[in-house]
C-alpha cells in the first residue's frame, strides 16, 4: 500500500518530535537514578494516568481485541480479564496506597523493606529481579511480533534481506527500524520523556478513535451487522459453550476459535475469575505500572492515578476496537469467506485501516498507532533497567558509584534487554500464544508468592524466593507437557506448585526480623493475618489500630468491577446501535460512580 504524501509527513513528523522531546528532557532525567526511572516523584498524578493509560493502548494489544471483537462478538468484552484487566480496580482501591507507602524505587527494592537484608531476602530480591527481566522480555517479543504485521500492512518498501543463511522478513525488518527509535528516546529522557510522550500519544490516540467510531457509526447500519454475524455473537452472557457458529458467514473462524481453545466458554470465565482474584491481590508486577505508582507524589495521587487510567482508557479504545471490528465483518467479511483458510486475523486492524481510514486521518491514527506502540514499549524498556541498575549493580557491583556511572549502565541495561528481546520475537508465532503465554503461565508463577506477601506475617523472605523459583520453573515447564491445551486452563497447576514452593520456604525458614515486619505493618498498613505484629506495636503504641477495612475493600472493589465494565460495554453497543442495553449499561455506570464516590474517593487521606 502507498501512504499519501500528507499521511507520511504525518508519521515522520510525529517520530521527530518524540525524538527531539526525549533530548530535550534528557538533562533532567540525567540528574540523577530517581529522576531518571521515577521523574523525581514532581509528576502530577493526571499526567501519570494519562501516560499510564497510554501505554496500556498498545498496538499488539489493540491488534489482538480487534481479532477477538470481530471473532467472539459481546463475549470479548470478558476476554481482558485473562490479565486481568480488574487488577486496575484492586490498584486503584487499596493497593497504589500500600505499594506507594513504601517510598522505594523498585519492586525489588521494596522486598527488602518487606523482608529485610538477611539471605533469604537478598534471594528473594534476585528472583523478584530475574521475574522483572523475563517478563520484560517476553512483553518486548509480543510488541514485535505486533508491530511487524502491523507495519507491513501500509509501508510499501520490501526490506526484507538476509544474513548469511538467515532471512530477515520485512516485518521483522520494519519491527528492528520502529523499536530502534523508540529505544533512543526513551534511554535519553527516562520516566520524564515515557511520561511525556506517552501523554502527546495520548492525545493523538483520542482524536484517532472518535474519528474510527465516527466512521463506523455512519457506515455501518444495524441489520449489516446482524446479516454479517451468528445469532449469538451479539448476547453479552453465555452457557457453558461457546454456541458461536460462523459456518455460512466466515467458516475459518471456528478454526481460529477452536485454535484458542476457547469454545467452553463458561468454563474459561471461571478460570479467568479465580486466576483474576489471584492476580490481583497479588499488586503489579514489576512493570511500567508499579514505576507509574512508584513515581507518584503519595499515596493519595498513586490511587487516583490509577482510578483516571480507566476513566480515560476504555471508552476511546472500545470506540476504536469496535469500530474496526464491525467495518472489518460488514465489508471485509464476504472477502474472508472467499479466502477460506489460512487467514491470519490478526491483521484485521491494518487491512482496516487500509480500506476504511480517509487519507490525512490515516496519517493520524498510524501516527497514533506507532505511538500507542513506542509509548507501551518505552514504559517496558524503562522499567526493567531499573531492577538491573538499582537491584543488581548498585546493591551488589558499584554501591558507591556516580550518577552519571547509574545512567549510562542503565543505557546499557536497557539496549542487552531490548536485544535479547528482540530475540525472543524472532522465534515468536502469534500474538494470541503470547498473549495466553504471559498472562497465564508467567502470571500463575507470580500471583501466589505475591499475595501471601501482603497478607501473612509469617510469610518470610524464603517462602517469597521458593514461591517466586517454583512459579518461574512451572510457568516455563508445565506448557511444555500440555502443548494442545491453552495456558489458561493450565493456570491451576503453576499456582498449586508456587503456593507448595511458598510453603516450603516458610516452613523450612525462619521467621522474618521482627523489626522489619513491625516496620513494615506500622508504614504500610495491610488488611490480613497480621495479628502477632500488631499486638507487639500496641504494646509500644497503645493507641495502635490495625487495618479493618477488608470488607470495605472487597466491596469497592466489586463496584469498581462493573464500574470498570460500564466503560468498555458503552462504546460497543453504541456503535452496534443496541440503545436499549446501552441505556442500561450508561445507568449502571452513574449508579456505580456514585457509589464509588461516596465509598472510595470520599474516604482517601488527602
Amino acid at each position: 500500500m502507498n501512504l499519501a504524501t500528507i499521511d507520511i509527513v504525518i508519521i515522520i513528523s510525529y517520530i521527530v518530535i518524540t525524538l527531539l522531546f526525549g533530548f530535550y528532557v534528557s538533562k533532567k532525567a540525567s540528574k540523577d537514578i530517581k529522576s531518571y526511572f521515577l521523574g523525581g516523584n514532581e509528576i502530577p498524578w493526571y499526567y501519570l494516568g494519562l501516560s499510564n493509560a497510554s501505554g496500556m493502548f498498545d498496538i499488539s494489544g489493540t491488534m489482538w481485541a480487534v481479532t477477538a471483537m470481530f471473532v467472539y462478538g459481546l463475549k470479548s468484552a470478558w476476554l481482558p480479564w485473562l490479565w486481568p484487566v480488574w487488577n486496575q480496580v484492586f490498584i486503584m482501591v487499596f493497593l497504589a496506597a500500600w505499594l506507594r507507602r513504601s517510598n522505594v524505587m523498585t519492586g525489588a527494592q521494596w522486598i527488602t523493606y518487606r523482608f529485610g537484608k538477611d539471605l533469604g531476602a537478598r534471594l528473594s530480591h534476585i528472583i523478584v529481579t530475574v521475574f522483572a527481566i523475563i517478563s520484560t522480555l517476553g512483553f518486548i517479543a509480543y510488541f514485535f511480533e505486533g508491530i511487524g504485521k502491523f507495519a507491513t500492512i501500509f509501508f510499501p518498501w520490501d526490506l526484507s534481506f538476509t544474513i548469511g543463511s538467515i532471512l530477515i522478513s520485512s516485518e521483522q525488518s520494519y519491527a528492528l527500524i520502529i523499536i530502534a527509535i523508540t529505544t533512543l528516546y526513551t534511554l535519553k529522557g527516562g520516566m520524564y520523556s515515557v511520561v511525556g510522550t506517552e501523554v502527546i500519544q495520548f492525545v493523538i490516540m483520542t482524536i484517532s478513535c472518535l474519528v474510527i467510531g465516527y466512521i463506523a457509526f455512519n457506515s455501518v447500519t444495524t441489520e449489516q451487522i446482524t446479516d454479517a454475524v451468528p445469532p449469538n455473537w451479539k448476547d453479552l452472557f453465555f452457557g457453558m459453550e461457546l454456541n458461536l457458529d460462523w459456518t455460512g458467514y466466515i467458516d475459518s473462524v471456528n478454526t481460529k476459535i477452536e485454535e484458542d481453545g476457547f469454545s467452553l466458554f463458561g468454563f474459561l470465565f471461571m478460570m479467568m475469575i479465580f486466576k483474576g482474584i489471584f492476580a490481583s491481590l497479588a499488586g503489579p508486577v514489576p512493570s511500567f505500572d508499579m514505576q507509574r505508582i512508584l513515581s507518584a507524589k503519595n499515596e493519595v495521587e498513586a490511587s487516583k492515578m490509577s482510578a483516571l487510567t480507566m476513566v480515560v482508557l476504555y471508552i476511546p479504545r472500545y470506540l476504536m476496537i469496535t469500530g474496526f471490528a464491525i467495518l472489518g465483518l460488514v465489508y471485509l467479511g464476504p472477502e474472508l469467506q472467499v479466502a477460506g483458510s489460512g487467514i491470519d486475523f490478526e491483521t484485521i486492524l491494518p487491512v482496516a485501516i487500509q480500506r476504511f481510514v480517509p487519507i490525512g486521518f490515516k496519517g493520524l491514527l498510524l501516527a497514533g498507532l506507532l505511538a500507542a506502540f513506542m509509548g507501551t514499549f518505552a514504559a517496558f524498556i524503562n522499567a526493567a533497567p531499573a531492577y538491573l541498575v538499582n537491584d543488581i549493580y548498585k546493591k551488589y557491583i558499584k554501591p558507591n558509584a556516580s550518577n552519571k556511572t547509574y545512567i549510562r549502565f542503565s543505557y546499557l541495561s536497557s539496549i542487552l534487554i531490548v536485544s535479547i528481546g528482540l530475540i525472543f520475537g524472532f522465534f515468536a508465532s502469534s500474538i494470541n500464544t503470547l498473549t495466553v503465554w504471559l498472562t497465564s503461565a508467567l502470571y500463575g508463577g507470580y500471583a501466589a508468592a505475591n499475595m501471601l506477601k501482603w497478607i501473612w506475617w509469617r510469610f518470610n523472605s524464603y517462602g517469597y524466593f521458593g514461591g517466586m523459583l517454583a512459579g518461574l520453573v512451572a510457568a516455563s515447564i508445565v506448557p511444555q507437557f500440555f502443548p494442545e491445551t491453552s495456558t489458561i486452563y493450565l493456570f491451576p497447576i503453576i499456582l498449586v506448585i508456587s503456593f507448595a514452593g511458598c510453603l516450603l520456604g516458610v516452613y523450612l525458614g525462619k521467621p522474618d526480623d521482627i523489626e522489619v515486619l513491625k516496620n513494615f505493618y506500622k508504614t504500610t498498613k495491610p488488611w490480613g493475618f497480621w495479628k502477632p505484629i500488631c499486638d507487639e506495636l500496641k504494646k509500644e503504641d497503645p493507641t495502635f489500630k490495625a487495618n479493618t477495612g477488608f470488607w470495605k475493600d472487597m466491596f469497592n472493589c466489586v463496584i469498581g468491577v462493573i464500574w470498570q465494565m460500564t466503560f468498555v460495554l458503552t462504546p460497543i453497543y453504541l456503535l452496534i446501535k443496541e440503545y436499549y442495553y446501552l441505556s442500561i449499561v450508561v445507568t449502571l455506570m452513574i449508579i456505580t460512580s456514585v457509589i464509588l464516590k461516596r465509598t472510595w474517593y470520599n474516604k482517601l487521606k488527602r
